[in-house]
């Protein structure tokens, strides 16, 4: 394990966390489990992210679930590194990447929240945090793996 994987062990924590968040909001948008924000003013869950929230889905295809498949693709990157070999060499890239996609995925979400919805959810707050943290840290196992070389 190099001195520098640091990074790639806090990005798989924070994807662990990041599981966690989508789930719920996937769980709460099929309308299986009731939010815990309040419903008014401009913290709204039920304008963001409810089931009969107008960007809550693109498409058939729920956000939540984008985001709980973004979050399993990360983790899962970050696990396969101790098994797979062949990965080791393109891991900082690959999380630059698929982090990078996140961040700007987390970006135009909450554009849409605060431009378009004028309502925010805490927990895709969260998530959009937890993304940008993630990005930043694949950044630095990057360099800190370009300095070693």
């Amino acid at each position: 394990m190099r001195p520098q994987s640091w990074q790639v062990r806090l990005i798989q924590l924070l994807a662990v966390a990041g599981l966690f968040v989508a789930y719920y909001l996937l769980l709460y948008h099929n309308g299986t489990l009731v939010a815990v924000c309040g419903g008014s003013g401009w913290d709204d869950c039920g304008q963001v992210s409810g089931p009969d929230a107008p960007y809550s889905s693109i498409g058939p295809v729920p956000v939540a679930l984008i985001g709980l498949l973004g979050y399993a693709f990360i983790f899962t990157l970050t696990w396969l590194d101790g098994w797979w070999s062949t990965l080791a060499g393109y891991l900082p890239e690959l999380l630059v990447g698929t982090t990078g996609l996140a961040f700007l995925f987390s970006l135009g979400l909450t554009g849409l929240e605060l431009f378009v919805i004028h309502a925010i959810c805490r927990y895709c707050v969260v998530s959009a945090v937890l993304a940008t943290i993630m990005f930043g840290l694949a950044i630095s196992y990057l360099v800190s793996v370009q300095r070693e070389t």
